[in-house]
């Protein structure tokens, strides 16, 4: 069989967090790996017109590298895309319950009975909402409680512009008591808006009451290309790696380029991303983060997520990272330009 040619573009797209992709990127090193193939490698934030920037959410792009919220990667696998699972991390990003100034509402127990914002997008997959609802999850369920145990509230966020603007104003005009949001942007926000934190997941000892979209994040590759190319998805994941091992050694470098990726100056950076997050930024398919994963699978189903169910085991194919560990691991890596 006549091997299949080979793209002449990659594509790669990221969350705006921190990812080895948005390291990678900013390094250049993507561009370098590919140069003596002829392929050229492109950002879907920064696409041409022609190419659809859904795809981020779709992943309809056999071309494309994914490492972004788990809420559009477990969707576009569940509506039937050939996507594959080829890396995890676990990166805390910040999440917290906020409520307004003098409520006096102070850890997870006392969101019993509250009316919880949940926002409206008129998206394709509403990964905002998503991630409202799963973080309500996780600081009821510390307490003990369930979602029957608080009252949700739609926010719409048409006409709002910014992240968690809808849900901070709806809690400004005292129309619901918690709003749930996580990252660097919302570090800024809350402080704008005065709000007061009542519940911080990430200091929450169980991992499950942390699962969330960005947690764990997965990168996705399309099922074409691994069949037709798995070299160059071998290569691409060892130059995630060692963009990882790079920012290991450089924190100070790491917050520059968290600032650029999240739009938050250095205030919201250091405010929503812990000492150490440039230590967890290389990818691993460990059976934890797969269990976690699946948690959150089967709890997106349960809000309407996902319309078939996806099997974890049977998404992830450990073949490219175990290969790509093999090349990153290379005292001297020899690109070796694919058939």
């Amino acid at each position: 069989m006549t091997p299949a040619a080979l793209p002449p573009t990659l594509w790669f797209t990221r969350c705006p967090v921190p990812t080895a992709t948005g390291i990678a990127a900013d390094r250049g090193w993507l561009t370098e790996e590919f140069a003596a193939d002829g392929i050229t490698v492109r950002s879907l934030q920064d696409a041409a017109p022609g190419v659809d920037p859904a795809a981020h959410f779709t992943h309809a792009l056999p071309g494309l590298f994914r490492e972004g919220g788990n809420v559009p990667a477990l969707w576009a696998r569940s509506r039937g895309e050939r996507t594959r699972l080829i890396g995890l991390t676990w990166i805390e990003e910040r999440q917290t319950v906020l409520v307004r100034p003098g409520s006096g509402i102070r850890g997870p127990g006392a969101l019993r009975g509250l009316r919880l914002a949940v926002p409206v997008h008129t998206v394709a997959i509403d990964f905002w909402r998503a991630m409202a609802l799963r973080g309500f999850d996780g600081a009821l369920a510390a307490a003990g409680l369930t979602p029957d145990d608080a009252t949700f509230v739609d926010v719409p966020a048409a006409g709002h512009r910014g992240q968690w603007a809808a849900e901070l104003a709806a809690l400004g005009r005292g129309e619901v008591d918690a709003v749930y949001v996580k990252g660097a942007r919302a570090v800024e926000a809350a402080r704008r808006e005065g709000a007061e934190i009542a519940v911080e997941l990430d200091e929450l000892a169980d991992h499950r009451f942390r699962t969330n979209n960005g947690t764990p994040r997965p990168i996705t590759v399309h099922q074409q290309l691994l069949d037709e190319h798995p070299g160059l998805v071998d290569r691409f994941l060892a130059v995630l790696l060692r963009a990882a091992d790079w920012a290991a050694g450089q924190p100070a470098e790491v917050a520059r380029i968290l600032g650029a990726e999240t739009g938050a100056g250095a205030e919201g950076v250091a405010g929503a991303y812990r000492p150490g997050t440039h230590l967890a930024l290389r990818p691993g398919l460990a059976a934890d983060r797969l269990a976690l994963l699946a948690e959150q699978e089967a709890a997106l189903r349960g809000h309407g997520f996902l319309s078939e169910p996806v099997d974890i085991t049977a998404w992830a194919d450990p073949g490219p990272l175990r290969r790509a560990t093999a090349l990153a691991a290379a005292p001297d890596p020899v690109r070796t330009p694919a058939p």
